[in-house]
């Protein structure tokens, strides 16, 4: 697919277009060219890691076809516009980002326009790589094989009983812990709240 049709299934998902659609959308390109991968993809060859979720995240999948749900698309959260593409095959990975000056750049693409989210949006569609982008060879510090498990394997953690799936448990002293009990968690019990479940019922909150 060219960019204008990627830009298209993107903006289709948000009703509107951002820049940082139109940098995902060029940094899935990119990625997927570095690795001498088309795209978009219909397999799990390509593994994308992005480093912020959004737009950018919608970009990137528009123009690589690598979704959450397909697992060929992870994130670590970071907060950073950026993107490691890896080929399962071969382990060959590179991350890819914006120049640190794209902003100012854009201007040039956009004579006349002086608000700069309109000067990157036009500016980001028509800048060529070497202006835009940043391309660098990475080595994984995980093995990409064990980033992407394999099919089938579960076990249950020791402490809470709930299953844990992709080889994700942590051991300790030979026994398997879920992530939540074996460091502190995202998240914690509340027993101030609860939740009704009846089936058919209108999900309400109501204090204890």
């Amino acid at each position: 697919m060219d960019l204008q049709t990627i830009l298209e299934i993107s903006s289709a998902q948000h009703k509107h277009l951002c820049p940082r659609q139109v940098l995902g959308a060029r940094i899935g390109l990119a990625g997927a060219a570095a690795l001498g991968l088309d795209a978009p993809r219909a397999d799990k060859r390509l593994l994308i890691i992005v480093e912020t979720d959004g737009c950018f995240a919608d970009g990137i999948a528009a123009a690589t076809g690598c979704t959450m749900g397909h697992r060929t698309l992870r994130l670590a959260d970071y907060g950073k516009i950026g993107a490691t593409f890896v080929d399962v095959k071969t382990a060959t990975a590179v991350r890819i980002a914006p120049q640190l000056d794209v902003r100012d750049k854009a201007y040039a693409y956009a004579p006349g326009e002086n608000k700069h989210y309109y000067a990157q949006l036009v500016g980001y569609q028509q800048m060529p790589n070497d202006e835009l982008l940043t391309i660098q060879p990475v080595t994984l510090t995980t093995p990409v094989q064990q980033i992407v498990s394999r099919a089938g394997v579960r076990v249950n953690c020791v402490a809470c009983g709930e299953e844990i799936i992709n080889e994700r448990e942590v051991v300790r002293e030979g026994r398997p812990y879920c992530a939540a009990c074996a460091a502190p968690a995202y998240y914690q019990p509340d027993t101030s709240l609860v939740f009704p479940l009846e089936i058919g019922s209108i999900l309400k909150i109501e204090p204890i």
